[in-house]
């Protein structure tokens, strides 16, 4: 029996305590017990799997869906990424970079300015793929002005979050927009209005204070560049050229997406299907490796075989990054299979609440059911989509509801959360002050985002 045979007998009320036991046992294993992350994933993968009634014969499967398929939307940006860090860490580009910083707006203001980069990058590009290129640069700051890196890269990663979560053209609120029949330019808008004083706050502020109360060093993940290799660095000019290169491929993807979904340009021409191509993520990044191989290899002397081990050397210390965050959406996968964040859905669905409130809530429910934030907010758009429809609602309010599912979407990120591991592992947090830090700024998102958009919602 396949997956889609199966139906799941179980009423909400054990599936909850599975999900609740499972989380329980991860959190235990991995802190108490100190078994490794990878390791215990999939353990309690399996363990809920079996406890929810999953056939056997499909247990396997299930697991590995969801282990392959948060791999091929990670692995590559993340090994691609990683590449590019290491190119332009060891070039003296970081370098060049941190000194224009910290030049420009002083030492003060670079978390500032750093936060500030990354909501322009966070735009058009996704948030794994952002943070990946952001960080050399983040690491490089951190280790001259000092500190903890939390305090440089808690805003950086906060950004990139808000951008993902409230702005489109990213898939989530592009998505839900179509559920509920919300114009995207006017979701465009209060994404940005939620979005913008939500950063400041949780992100920004909070990563000042957390900065100062979690003393963490700069990880060596990406590598230290090497004196002899940064006697001839790259110019900053060239250096901004390269980190925007992938994301000016992917802007020009996005945009000639939403024009030709707008009917203002031509969907089948030649133009839109190579941009589309080129502007994928995984080919930006490529492209932008190749050039940057070229432009701050090849070009400044350093011969095929030196150039081949700086690449390969940024492969080895992201393999437990990739692996672990593959395990955590096996998790996350088998918690979707198993109907847990949908018979939660429908129990809140049944509350009679309003449907603004509703969204918020059934979204946040699906997000620490299941973890993957787009998953909870096109499904929860997809349940309130019947009353929103009955509503009569403005276009204003309806953006204001879209972005409302938006901020519940991103609550609570824990341990069945990719996006989780990922952070947690690049700036070498262990479990509890990854709970402390990371799930805290994610649930701020949320909260925060949430109020705007009821206030919004109310005014309008």
């Amino acid at each position: 029996m396949t997956p889609d045979d199966w139906t799941q007998t179980l009423t909400a009320g054990p599936l909850l305590a599975i999900a609740a036991a499972a989380v329980a046992l991860l959190l235990v294993l991995i802190i108490k017990v100190h078994l490794h992350a990878f390791v215990a994933l999939i353990l309690v993968s399996l363990l809920t799997a079996v406890a929810a009634g999953l056939p056997s014969g499909s247990v396997v499967d299930v697991l590995l869906d969801g282990f392959g398929s948060t791999l091929a939307a990670v692995a590559l940006l993340v090994g691609l990424g990683a590449m590019l860090g290491r190119l332009v860490e060891t070039s003296g580009g970081a370098k060049v970079l941190t000194d224009v910083l910290v030049d420009r707006f002083g030492e003060r203001r670079a978390p500032l300015a750093l936060g500030v980069a990354s909501l322009l990058f966070g735009f058009p590009i996704f948030f794994d793929a952002g943070l990946v290129v952001m960080l050399p640069i983040v690491f490089a700051v951190a280790r001259r002005l000092g500190g903890s890196v939390l305090l440089y890269g808690l805003p950086v990663a906060g950004a990139f979050s808000v951008m993902h979560i409230y702005v489109p053209p990213h898939p989530g609120p592009v998505a839900a927009s179509e559920f509920l029949g919300a114009d995207v330019a006017t979701v465009l808008l209060v994404g940005l209005v939620a979005a913008l004083p939500t950063w400041y706050v949780t992100a920004y502020l909070f990563g000042r204070w957390a900065g100062r109360r979690f003393e963490l060093p700069v990880p060596e993940i990406l590598g230290r560049a090497d004196d002899a290799q940064t006697a001839n660095p790259p110019r900053f000019g060239t250096v901004v050229g390269i980190l925007l290169l992938p994301l000016v491929l992917i802007f020009a993807n996005t945009g000639l997406e939403t024009a030709a979904s707008a009917g203002w340009v031509d969907g089948d021409s030649t133009v839109v299907a190579v941009a589309g191509l080129v502007g994928a993520t995984p080919v930006a990044l490529l492209v932008t490796v190749l050039v940057a191989a070229w432009v701050l290899g090849r070009r400044r002397g350093i011969e095929g075989t030196a150039l081949e081990k700086t690449l390969d050397s940024a492969l080895g210390p992201v393999a437990s990054v990739i692996l672990i965050t593959g395990a955590g959406g096996m998790f996350g996968g088998v918690l979707r299979a198993t109907g847990i964040g949908d018979a939660l859905a429908e129990v809140l669905g049944d509350l009679g609440l309003p449907v603004i409130v509703a969204g918020f809530l059934i979204a946040a429910v699906l997000r620490v059911a299941q973890g993957s934030a787009t998953v909870a907010l096109t499904t929860a758009a997809g349940l309130i989509a019947p009353a929103v429809a009955a509503g009569g609602y403005g276009a204003v309010e309806l953006a204001a509801i879209v972005v409302a599912v938006a901020a519940g979407s991103v609550v609570l990120s824990h341990v069945n959360d990719s996006g989780f591991w990922l952070v947690g592992r690049f700036f070498d947090m262990d479990v509890r002050t990854t709970l402390r830090t990371w799930t805290v700024m994610e649930t701020g998102i949320g909260v925060m985002g949430f109020a705007i958009a009821g206030l919004v919602f109310a005014v309008a």
